[in-house]
């Protein structure tokens, strides 16, 4: 029976023994395959070196198109419109007829007024004869100093009653030239607000719209300390002013640059804001009064910064960043940017310089994760 017994426990501890080794055989025999399967590949991307380059200081706002020159066309005298003499939206000359107002009763009011200035004429004529005549009696004693008072003040009174009726005739003259509306700048027209046979007049309001063209300006509130920061608070000579660019609001920039040419002489103590106005060349058209535009001022005293290609840029609810290869592994770079600079942004912290940034096969991407890097061309250079 004792035998049997100590039979059974070896048996017991064979079975216990081989219950422990064969999960841990196992294990050893998985392992490198389990851990081949959880590396993963390395994808390959595209990089670009972190560029440190002197660069002006470069400020954003947002601006307003203004034209230098923009007039309401009104009516001065009431009157049925004859004639519309331009097509909206063309081009005009300064001087060009835009509106003629009916003449007849104007001309009318000329002859008139013209009619009234004889009579008053030849009433003064007389006038002055009489007087003449009383002072001659007076002198031989055969008239007295009463009659002669008396052809002095009528005399006056014609002569009052001659200014007044040159004065009409001016009056019916002026009316007369209004009836012709020209163009007092040269500039495009917008559309005609009323049609030939309307009666129009001084409360009819604007009949159409002229903006000039070339040049135009732009205009944008800026904070005092913004101001300061760009090393100017007053508007400087035009070969000291800052330049200034425009993106509109599709991204696209504006070809041509313009200078700062005045800077307001108080701040707004509402919005802490002080207006600034700048000049830009127009030559073809494409910037439009009233046009929302991002203004960026450039400062004149160059800064050593980093850029990096907008490409590479992302954004997210902690603001932007990008991804920079180390030790061959995508790891995120959270950036403070500065601006602008062409196909560039301004890194003002988060870059030292020659980093790798990753600008292809961003898709997919997560921190941590396996690249292969490959230098790909670096976008045109920015404005320095």
């Amino acid at each position: 029976m004792l035998d049997g017994v100590l039979s059974r426990r070896a048996n017991l501890r064979r079975s216990l023994r081989l219950g422990f080794l064969l999960p841990l055989a196992l294990a050893v025999s998985c392992g490198p395959a389990l851990a081949q399967q959880a590396q993963p590949a390395a994808l390959p991307v595209g990089t670009v070196a972190a560029e440190k380059r002197a660069i002006g200081r470069t400020a954003d706002f947002v601006g307003r198109i203004e034209a230098v020159n923009r007039v309401e066309i009104r009516a001065r005298i009431t009157g049925f419109l004859d004639e519309v003499l331009f097509r909206d939206g063309e081009t005009v000359k300064e001087g060009t007829p835009l509106f003629r107002i009916e003449k007849a009763p104007f001309e009318a009011a000329v002859e008139q007024a013209q009619g009234a200035l004889e009579r008053a004429e030849g009433t003064l004529q007389n006038a002055t004869s009489q007087r003449a005549r009383a002072e001659d009696l007076l002198r031989t004693n055969a008239g007295s100093v009463a009659v002669r008072d008396q052809r002095v003040a009528e005399e006056k009174a014609a002569q009052g009653d001659a200014t007044t009726a040159a004065a009409n005739l001016k009056t019916a003259q002026i009316n007369l030239g209004y009836t012709e509306i020209t163009s007092p700048i040269a500039g495009r027209i917008g559309r005609s607000k009323l049609t030939k046979g309307n009666v129009v007049s001084p409360d009819s309001g604007v009949l159409a719209l002229i903006v000039s063209q070339d040049r135009m300006y732009v205009t944008f509130p800026v904070s005092q300390r913004e101001f300061l920061e760009i090393n100017t608070n007053q508007a400087p000579s035009s070969a000291t002013a800052p330049k200034v660019s425009l993106r509109f609001s599709d991204g696209s920039s504006y070809a041509e640059q313009g200078t700062i040419d005045f800077v307001d002489v108080s701040v707004d103590r509402a919005t802490d804001t002080i207006l600034v106005r700048a000049v830009l060349p127009n030559p073809s058209g494409k910037l439009v009064d009233g046009t929302l535009v991002r203004v960026a001022v450039h400062g004149n005293e160059p800064e050593e910064k980093v850029l990096v290609p907008q490409a590479a840029l992302i954004a997210d609810q902690q603001g932007a960043y990008v991804f920079a290869v180390e030790d061959g592994k995508a790891v995120v770079k959270r950036l403070k940017i500065g601006g602008e600079s062409g196909a560039y942004v301004i890194v003002e912290d988060g870059l030292a310089g020659n980093e790798q940034v990753i600008v292809e096969g961003l898709q997919g991407l997560r921190p941590g994760t396996p690249v292969l890097p490959s230098p790909v061309t670096p976008p045109l250079s920015g404005r320095s």
